[in-house]
């Protein structure tokens, strides 16, 4: 099995471990805001926005039971291979980006997670 794809399953044990701090879920928001906003509506800061077709931040956390998951591991879940660049992560395929790729570090996809869990109800 190729590192990366090794490093894609492992990555919600590398992020399970450890409490959540307040700065890393404000960390978090900062970069859905700035990265993710242009497709999700992100919690109350584009509440009419993002793209008719993708679910908001809110409804992935409150309507999937795997959401942490799946904002753990969002990065090389389609579409985002096509539009999401993680600093020292090599990309899946040789295709080339759809549009100006989104840089991110795996620091701002655990932040992200962080953040997403903040937005569950209770």
């Amino acid at each position: 099995m190729k590192p990366c794809r090794v490093l894609y399953l492992l990555m919600p044990l590398l992020f399970a471990a450890g409490p959540i701090s307040a700065q890393s879920i404000e960390d978090g928001k900062s970069s859905a805001e700035k990265h993710c906003s242009r497709c999700h509506v992100v919690g109350d800061f584009n509440p009419d926005g993002g793209i008719y077709s993708t679910p908001s931040f809110q409804l992935i956390v409150n309507a999937l039971e795997d959401y942490q998951e799946r904002f753990d591991t969002f990065f090389v879940r389609p579409p985002h291979p096509a539009a999401v660049k993680v600093e020292g992560i090599k990309k899946l395929d040789d295709l080339p980006y759809n549009a100006e790729p989104v840089l991110i570090t795996l620091t701002d996809v655990k932040n992200i997670a962080a953040f997403a869990k903040s937005l569950e109800k209770n």
